[in-house]
């Protein structure tokens, strides 16, 4: 098919044209004596992406599920309970992988679309007063869903209870396009990806973590290989890895630093804030909903859409990707065929934004759901408009 192809799943997302440019280059000498400057720049320049002054941070090749083994095996002791809430498909994985790693899981389960309740975790929080429970699991932005959870809250949820539990999270789909407040949410092991608000293809998981947490990992007494954090901080500390790096993935994601540096993570942080404003702007106007019920837990990075009843947003996929060249993401899990979902993060801007939502309009017309042609498009223009005429009013 002519002309490009039009990428908007939530993950993997766009790679900048500058650092696919920056992976395509020859292999080094990891074990060199030069090769320290390129990892420690690394980890010190993705410390402002977390919300960070001197936390430490890791890179493993994996993904962000790899994320999750790194944070419960080095810094849980065998067997711990941890209290994962559930509030969509990502968060029942988390909560999977602690399962089947051994570890004893409580849940608070969440209807799917609602954000991580602050006010129940803190009252389970409360009757745990022999403080049992060792973690508590979740997810900053439920992918499956379109929802954002307020992490603060639950950092005062487990301060209010007095409790010592080590706070887990996900943040694959938030961290780079989103604000992460490490220091300031006392979060004890963040978690991400590089295929998402970095930018980059899969293959890179990318962990940040407290004092306690190191203190933890170094501790522990379970089984760890791979993904031990002891050898991989020891050699972090010489600027090295202590198995062969990824490295095409290393030199993207130094190029990746500089570009977020360059356009400034406030910057970077508005632009998400502004797109996700248009295609919600869009979605009103197809008059469908989304699946995050509440406003104030809407993702900036990626939209969930709920098709009319009758309805398969399956075909919506289908359609749009056999026919237009547009990806969209699926629903997952109990959501399948309910919703598609619409990934608005990384290296895109408004007029990349609208041929997604005109896409999306001509597929959900050809799969039999009656919206009006160019409503949504029309909608997303005059809100991007509109707030182009503020800032240049006011030049904020």
């Amino acid at each position: 098919m002519a002309g490009r192809h039009h990428l908007f799943v939530p993950g993997p997302t766009n790679v900048p044209h500058r650092v696919l440019s920056a992976m395509h280059r020859p292999m080094e000498d990891h074990r060199s004596s030069a090769f320290p400057e390129l990892t420690r720049g690394l980890l010190d320049g993705l410390r402002p992406i977390f919300g960070t002054a001197d936390a430490r941070t890791v890179i493993f090749p994996a993904t962000g599920t790899g994320g999750w083994e790194v944070a419960l095996t080095n810094c849980l002791e065998p067997g711990a309970r941890v209290l994962a809430v559930r509030n969509g498909q990502f968060s029942h994985l988390f909560a999977d992988a602690a399962d089947r790693l051994g570890f004893v899981v409580e849940t608070i389960d969440v209807e799917w679309g609602e954000a991580v309740p602050a006010d129940r975790l803190a009252s389970r929080l409360a009757d745990d007063r022999e403080h049992t429970i060792a973690a508590v699991l979740i997810v900053h932005n439920e992918t499956a869903t379109g929802v954002r959870s307020d992490v603060g809250a639950v950092r005062s949820a487990l301060d209010d209870a007095g409790h010592p539990a080590l706070l887990l999270v996900d943040g694959v789909s938030s961290i780079g396009s989103m604000p992460f407040e490490l220091d300031a949410w006392r979060v004890d092991v963040a978690i991400t990806g590089s295929q998402k608000g970095l930018m980059l293809p899969a293959g890179l998981c990318i962990a940040c973590l407290s004092d306690r947490a190191e203190r933890a990992a170094l501790a522990g007494t379970g089984a760890r290989a791979y993904f031990d954090l002891r050898p991989m901080m020891a050699q972090n500390d010489d600027g090295y890895f202590p198995y062969t790096p990824p490295l095409s993935l290393l030199f993207g994601l130094r190029e990746v630093l500089d570009v977020l540096a360059e356009e400034t993570l406030p910057a970077v942080y508005a632009r998400h804030v502004r797109l996700a404003r248009g295609v919600r702007a869009a979605v009103r106007a197809w008059g469908l909903e989304l699946c995050a019920r509440a406003p104030e837990a809407y993702s900036d990075t990626v939209s969930a859409v709920v098709v009319p009843a009758g309805a398969d947003a399956r075909e919506v996929i289908d359609v749009a990707f056999r026919r237009y060249d547009l990806s969209l993401g699926g629903g997952l899990a109990r959501l399948a065929g309910r919703v598609y979902r619409i990934g608005h993060l990384g290296d895109l801007n408004e007029l990349m934004l609208l041929a997604a939502i005109g896409g999306s309009e001509m597929a959900m017309l050809d799969a039999g759901i009656r919206v009006d042609p160019g409503s949504g498009v029309a909608a997303a223009q005059a809100e991007w408009r509109r707030r182009a005429d503020a800032v240049g009013a006011t030049g904020a």
